[in-house]
């Protein structure tokens, strides 16, 4: 920096810069618009390819309608032909002409057949080649083939036959076939045609007796017939191959299973002949393969040394499951017109340079004189005026001496702002560390650098980072140990920064230690050390920066350590030590917060046992989900793309989602019964009917000590006995609220309610003061009274406290529709409940923790990028029609988050085996009943549809869910049953 502070006679005068300068501007706007007309042209191919990669593929499109529509026209005109009924050889063998004709006007026709519910077989094939006359030892002259099999009734006899025809449809020979097994009842092509009205088209495969590539394609004939036609498709691979763009274009048309069914080289569609076995179109080359196994990004891929360009496309023709065609384009082969032009560009470029040599040398002679009175306004930044603009080290003569004046008071707080500031803006840690060597390394203009930390509150100093030659290395790879600085055993150098701030010293290859590794990197063998302690706000030490300097013998080597430059360095790491401290102290809150979080989430869950673990599953689900959208590429997620803040108030929130049921009685989540409160109130029940059954049996032995007949009273006895214990049995039932209440139901509950036992026993004694303040509403009855077997009493009624109501106009949107009590135990009441176990009362309690929820993470004092974890967490219980709780959203006044927590909570619970008043659901049931829940606009329909295209139900429940729970999930239904497909 010496060289800053005087004039350098060496510098050039300003018109040779000028002139310098005007050519490489010049030479930059050639290269600019180069660049430009290279990038144009470029993207006028790729424009250009996609029309032509979407003509390519109607071409195909239109060349499998082609091939099978007449197929498709000509069976159906066969399959009403009389002969096809006909019930022997002999009368069918007049189907031997309509058949011949079709085989001989459709070339890609392989063979004509029918197969009979019988186990009959009538075919007829065209011999177009030797081998396949070969194959079937049919005479030279022969031109088509009968194979008839012909059943008896019972199927014990069995006659297969081959009768040979020359093109006049002459019988020529006759061969028999005594061992022939064939029934064509066993075959796919006939089953599946024969139970539809519709005609099949199976799956492209290798034809046995022709080893082409071909389908087949079958119908109804009559009640007990089928017609079929067996199809080659070898005219789709010479479709392909007039589509080949440039040399190297990879085509290639596929099924469901990956079999290439066309390709330019049809050759190589067959692997081998003995087993006729489709080649993978996977196999057919690097680049495909690469392609076909989900490499590509975008219409992008990288593969054998090349870019491609790629398209693909998927066709309903062809089989059940379609056809799927894939285009591969070499992009070198592609743009070679484009980088035509570019050279072409830079020659332009080129001669327009030496033109315009001459015209910037003059210019520059004309402006030179100007800047000479710069020099003097540089004396005026000397004196701390700082309004004049910075200015850089020039090597113009001229600029260069204001340069110089501008340095002496500008260079060093110009440096140390920057830095500093640099230093500040940093909030990851990790990037900190790596800004801080970077920074120092820069300004000490050492070849490598080196930081350490203190480990927690030990003595012990690790090694945290490391920079060689202006590029981060790996500190493991080094072998670099962590040290004390008064250990014994710690290197000298480290040792005496123990008794001095600053440590300058030299180091060489044997004193160096565990920095051996990095003297090797740095290929010296001896290096300057600056050793710096770095000090937090309190003055301790919190780590070392380390940096290494060559050792090249030269003077100029002291002035890299001149007292000034050590000062600067020592003030850059003071503010690095304070970064480096804040953003420790932030990740030890950040995990403090976390840690809280979890805790009170666990809290809850703790709380009721049978909800343990949905605090914890709930996070992990949105979480899949969250991943899902950010890596989709569908329209409504490509905008989706959450920073660190926003995932991390997307963990807080999901982990808060229910932080407000602790305020929620667990005995109200937990209630498996509809008389369950602190305890199932169907035993006091029970005493009263066995009051009643006691009841009977006084009854009837008073009767028989009257007089009365015996018999006659047991009878009486048993019978109301046994009613007794039916009417039992009924409420007990109804207790358990498994099932929706039929009015029936209803009906005899009210009636049993009307039945009377009788009360000896004050029962306003033994019993709190609460219950007694509510009982005083109504007088004490006098003792003994009658009262109903199943009461609603105005003691069972609990007032609401003014405290827990929301008016309707409160500041957080909640709109909610409250009770005007907070409990009715009343027997009757709970019991006819009409579907669950909750009351209304009851269900708002539980709902009424999603008010708190919000209450309480709106009044927690959050940063500004967690502002948003209330409205996250709170509306997993919105519905996308507005008809939720606690706010009535709609979709639209949802964010994406806080959907996704909405779907998350349901699927979880639906699938939750820890509760006590449902059975868990199987994955099937529970997507069903999510399907009719989007469809119902109750949950987000382009979420639910990621949710299944995704697969994250599966990923969940391959993590969490009970082995018998995963059962098989038809996507395509669910989507159609959700409303998200035709």
């Amino acid at each position: 920096m010496s060289n800053l502070l005087r004039p350098d006679p060496r510098r050039f005068p300003l018109h040779i810069h000028i002139s310098v300068m005007f050519t490489l501007l010049l030479l930059l706007t050639g290269v600019v618009l180069g660049i430009f007309n290279y990038r144009q042209t470029t993207q006028i191919i790729l424009s250009s390819s996609e029309k032509l990669f979407d003509r390519i593929e109607q071409d195909v499109r239109l060349d499998l309608h082609t091939t099978y529509q007449p197929i498709r026209h000509m069976l159906s005109l066969l399959a009403d032909n009389p002969a096809t009924q006909a019930p022997d050889l002999e009368q069918r063998l007049a189907l031997l002409k309509p058949f011949s004709q079709s085989l001989t006007d459709n070339p890609d026709l392989a063979s004509l057949y029918l197969g009979y519910g019988n186990g009959d077989f009538f075919m007829v094939r065209p011999l177009r080649t030797a081998d396949l006359k070969a194959r079937t030892k049919a005479p030279d002259a022969a031109a088509f083939q009968v194979w008839s099999i012909e059943r008896d009734g019972s199927d014990t006899q069995v006659r297969s036959q081959s009768l040979f025809f020359d093109r006049d449809l002459m019988l020529i020979g006759r061969l028999d076939h005594p061992d022939e097994v064939y029934d064509p009842r066993a075959r796919a092509w006939f089953s599946s045609a024969r139970t539809g009205q519709e005609q099949i088209t199976t799956q492209p495969y290798v034809f046995f007796s022709t080893h082409n590539v071909g389908t087949t394609l079958a119908r109804r004939s009559g009640e007990h017939a089928v017609i079929g036609a067996d199809l080659t498709l070898a005219e789709l691979s010479a479709t392909l191959a007039k589509h080949v763009v440039t040399p190297a274009t990879q085509i290639v048309l596929f099924d469901a299973q990956g079999n290439a069914i066309a390709y330019p080289d049809s050759s190589r569609l067959i692997v081998d002949d003995q087993t006729a076995r489709l080649i993978k179109a996977a196999d057919l080359s690097p680049a495909l393969g690469a392609l076909l196994n989900n490499q590509a990004t975008g219409n992008r891929l990288e593969a054998g040394g090349r870019r491609w360009i790629v398209a693909q496309s998927s066709m309903q023709e062809g089989g059940p499951q379609g056809l799927h065609l894939a285009l591969l384009v070499p992009e070198d082969e592609l743009l070679v017109d484009a980088y035509r032009l570019r050279w072409q560009g830079a020659l332009v470029t080129l001669a327009t340079l030496l033109l315009c040599l001459p015209l910037g040398w003059l210019t520059s002679r004309i402006l030179v004189k100007p800047l000479r009175a710069l020099v003097h306004e540089a004396d005026a930044i000397r004196s701390f005026d700082f309004n004049f603009p910075a200015t850089k080290r020039s090597p113009v003569l001229e600029v260069d001496q204001l340069g110089v004046s501008m340095a002496r008071m500008k260079e060093t707080l110009a440096s140390f702002f920057q830095i500093t500031d640099s230093l500040s803006a940093e909030t990851r840690f990790g990037p900190l560390l790596e800004r801080v060597l970077f920074e120092t390394v820069k300004i000490g203009q050492a070849q490598a650098g080196l930081i350490y930390l203190r480990e927690n509150d030990a003595e012990r100093y690790v090694p945290l980072g490391l920079v060689i030659d202006g590029a981060s290395r790996d500190v493991p790879a080094f072998d670099i140990q962590g040290h004390e600085l008064q250990s014994p055993e710690s290197p000298e150098w480290l040792r005496q920064l123990a008794d001095v701030d600053t440590n300058v010293t030299n180091l060489g290859f044997d004193e160096a230690e565990d920095l051996r590794k990095v003297l090797l990197a740095m290929e010296c063998p001896r290096v300057h050390l600056i050793g710096i302690r770095l000090h937090n706000r309190h003055n301790e030490t919190v780590g070392l920066l380390v940096l290494l300097l060559t050792d090249s013998g030269h003077l100029s080597d002291l002035e890299k350590l001149r007292p000034d430059r050590i000062a600067f360095l020592q003030a850059v790491s003071g503010a690095a030590a304070v970064s480096i401290e804040s953003q420790r102290l932030q990740t030890k809150q950040k995990q403090l917060l976390d840690s809280f979080i979890q805790l009170l989430a666990g809290a809850i869950d703790a709380k009721s046992p049978y909800t343990g673990g949905h605090c914890q599953r709930v996070p992990a689900l949105t979480l899949m989900l969250a991943q899902a959208a950010a890596a989709s590429q569908v329209p409504a997620f490509r905008g989706y793309q959450p920073t660190e803040d926003e995932w991390e108030a997307l963990h807080i929130a999901a982990w808060l989602h229910d932080c407000g049921k602790v305020t929620t009685p667990e005995y109200v989540v937990d209630k498996a019964t509809k008389l369950e409160t602190l305890n199932d109130r169907i035993h006091e029940i029970r005493t009263r009917f066995e009051v009643l059954k006691r009841d009977a049996w006084i009854d009837y032995w008073q009767a028989v000590a009257l007089g009365s007949d015996e018999q006659q009273m047991a009878d009486l006895r048993d019978a109301s006995l046994a009613a007794l214990d039916d009417d039992f049995a009924f409420v007990a039932h109804c207790n358990l609220g498994s099932e929706a209440m039929a009015e029936d139901d209803l009906h005899r509950l009210r009636s049993l309610a009307q039945r009377t036992w009788t009360r000896t026993l004050d029962d306003r004694l033994g019993v709190s003061w609460e219950e007694n303040r509510r009982q005083v509403r109504t007088p004490a009855p006098t003792l003994p009274v009658s009262e109903p077997l199943l009461a609603d009493k105005p003691e069972h009624l609990f007032e609401r406290a003014e405290s827990e109501l929301i008016p309707a106009e409160n500041p957080w949107g909640f709109k909610l529709d409250v009770p005007r009590y907070k409990y009715n135990r009343g027997e009757l009441y709970n019991l006819s409940i009409a579907r669950g176990t909750l009351t209304r009362e009851e269900r708002y309690i539980i709902n009424h923790h999603m008010v708190q929820t919000i209450l309480m993470l709106s009044h927690l004092p959050f940063p500004g990028h967690l502002n948003n974890v209330a409205e996250i967490a709170g509306g997993h219980h919105e519905k996308m029609d507005g008809t939720g709780y606690p706010k009535q959203l709609k979709r639209e006044d949802m964010s994406l988050p806080a959907r996704m927590m909405a779907i998350a909570d349901i699927f979880e619970a639906l699938t939750a085996a820890d509760r006590p008043y449902k059975k868990a659901k199987s994955l099937s049931e529970a997507l069903g009943i999510m399907a009719t829940m989007c469809r119902d606009a109750h949950i987000d329909p382009e979420l639910f549809e990621l949710f299944i295209d995704a697969g994250i139900y599966r990923q969940y429940a391959e993590q969490f869910l009970d082995p018998q729970q995963i059962d098989a999930v038809d996507t395509a239904s669910l989507l159609v049953k959700a409303g998200l497909q035709g």
